[in-house]
């Protein structure tokens, strides 16, 4: 960063039919006699209802699935490293990190910010799929419109591989294991295809256009293909307001019939947008769910939840409350979940052997430069004045509506040059770090960290704060406003003891434009602009919220 001294200026909804197959489920009834369990009712005082959003972090283009009694969801992430989190619940409610279907972006050089930069491609719109006959889970996604890949795992925590490079981009992919095992990928904008792979999903066999949208509709995207009852279904987004769905009683190549889900309906979230691109998903009692996000600037793409029935002649239809997406409903009826899930929140003092899955790197990193056990060591890693440009930035999503981060740094092994820090990270960000020149070590606030349209860098920051530092280590802290809307603020602090904070600099005004697509998130970098060979340690990093 060019940082210079002139800068300081209801208990369930049921299907209407029973034995219905959800994606990657056992039949419904069949999955409640092998866990042996029936349905619970609350004790005395435990919650009945549960409340939208039920993840209020940055998790979008949703897949959602069922593998007997815990269910898997699948999201959007771009040019973050690893790729497509899955997260694990028992509830549909309560959800915790299990890991990642991509453990590297390897799509070449761009995503290793070596000469180029994938910013605001990568990893989005992709599918999560089970197959029961190998108990083997997938994951398929196009990059960058030229091709598509084909991961598996036998475990949702990896590790996983790459299966398979196919040569048609299966745009916004749909992956459908239907119940003979063959495998079906709905895909497209507004043409929407259906494409048969081959048993070992590593070969296209049959692709054909089903559905070509009106244009009284416009845009139709984001396919999840599902064999429900006997029937097939894609269900497609109109970004972002609308939720449609094909259904074929004639296979999976058609022909389909469309219907409208919803349309500009009132979310559960104020300020935010229409629920929509998401996936069903059926309990193990019969129950049917729909998982979609809201559009939540500048927080990102938040989850919600909405119980669904069927029509008698099989059409999803969404359970609102006062003609919106309800803000509670009543908790989905379960199993008793084998345990609590891993809160999203809390303290990271990085002594495991590899960073926990809440964690995601700013394009892919150079290994040769970071290490775990002894706290997070991030050593130098590119010689540059853009914070856009430095590889190893770590980042974590910022829950909301509000909440604080807070990393403890030992910033001894800085050189001169060296710029190091917490970060409010997307295409207009902010910081408080620690600058290492001739004169000392300094902390500083930053902002006019920019990118254009474009995603190139137009601002690598403005000093709007100044302090020297003595010692070796050094708390900064972030405290981040993500309720959707205009004017939202962040603010930042230091101390040199842990208990009082020094606020810093002005308050930062967040980006809420949709266009980056991604949310706000809290990054720790190190990066130099004289030459490598410098390092931080990040013995501590906590985030809260109410």
């Amino acid at each position: 960063m060019s940082w210079t001294r002139h800068e300081l200026n209801r208990r369930t909804v049921l299907a209407a039919s029973a034995g219905l197959l959800a994606q990657g489920a056992l039949p419904a009834m069949a999955a409640g006699r092998a866990s042996g369990a029936e349905p619970q009712a609350p004790s005395a005082g435990s919650a009945t209802t549960f409340a939208n959003p039920v993840l209020w972090q940055d998790f979008a283009d949703i897949d959602i699935i069922r593998v007997q009694d815990t269910y898997y969801l699948s999201a959007s992430t771009m040019h973050y490293s690893p790729g497509a989190p899955v997260l694990r619940s028992y509830d549909l409610v309560h959800w915790e990190f299990a890991g990642h279907s991509v453990p590297r972006l390897d799509f070449g050089t761009k995503y290793d910010l070596n000469g180029a930069r994938g910013y605001v491609r990568g990893i989005w719109a992709s599918s999560l799929a089970y197959r029961p006959s190998n108990r083997t889970f997938y994951w398929l996604g196009q990059i960058d419109f030229a091709k598509s890949y084909l991961y598996a795992a036998t475990a949702v925590e990896g590790p996983w591989s790459r299966l398979a490079t196919l040569n048609t981009a299966y745009y916004d992919a749909g992956l459908l294991v239907d119940t003979d095992d063959t495998l079906y990928v709905a895909y497209g904008n507004t043409t929407i295809n259906v494409a048969q792979l081959s048993a070992d999903g590593r070969t296209q066999v049959r692709s054909q256009q089903v559905f070509s949208t009106p244009s009284s509709i416009g845009t139709l995207e984001g396919s999840r293909f599902y064999k429900i009852n006997g029937n097939y279904y894609i269900f497609l987004t109109r970004p972002a307001n609308g939720q449609y769905v094909l259904k074929s009683t004639s296979g999976p190549f058609g022909p389909y019939t469309l219907r409208q889900v919803l349309l500009d309906l009132r979310g559960p979230v104020p300020g935010g947008g229409v629920p929509h691109q998401g996936g069903l998903v059926q309990t193990q009692y019969g129950a049917w769910y729909y998982m979609a996000f809201v559009d939540a600037y500048p927080g990102g793409r938040i989850p919600v939840l909405a119980p669904v029935t069927w029509t008698a002649d099989g059409w999803p239809t969404v359970q609102l409350v006062n003609n919106a997406w309800g803000s509670t409903y009543p908790l989905p009826a379960v199993p008793t979940p084998p345990r609590a899930v891993e809160p999203m929140t809390g303290v990271d003092t990085f002594t495991g052997t590899s960073l926990a899955p809440k964690w995601e790197w700013n394009h892919n990193p150079d290994d040769t430069k970071w290490s775990v056990g002894n706290g997070l060591t991030l050593r130098t890693a590119t010689v540059t004045s853009d914070l856009y440009w430095a590889r190893n930035t770590l980042t974590h999503r910022i829950p909301g509506p509000t909440s604080t981060a807070t990393a403890l740094l030992d910033f001894s092994g800085m050189r001169n040059g060296d710029r190091a820090g917490l970060a409010l990270l997307r295409d207009s960000s902010a910081c408080v770090g620690l600058v290492r020149d001739s004169g000392g070590t300094r902390v500083v606030m930053v902002d006019g960290l920019t990118m254009d349209a474009n995603w190139n860098t137009t601002g690598t920051g403005t000093v709007r704060a100044s302090a020297a530092v003595q010692g070796n280590q050094v708390w900064l802290r972030a405290k981040a406003d993500i309720t959707p809307g205009t004017g939202r603020t962040a603010t930042f602090s230091y101390s040199t003891d842990g208990t009082r904070f020094t606020s810093f600099g002005p308050a930062f005004t967040l980006n809420n434009a949709w266009q980056f697509f991604m949310g706000y998130r809290y990054a720790l970098f190190n990066h130099a602009t004289a030459s490598l060979g410098g390092s931080v340690r990040v013995t501590r990093f906590e985030v809260t919220a109410p």
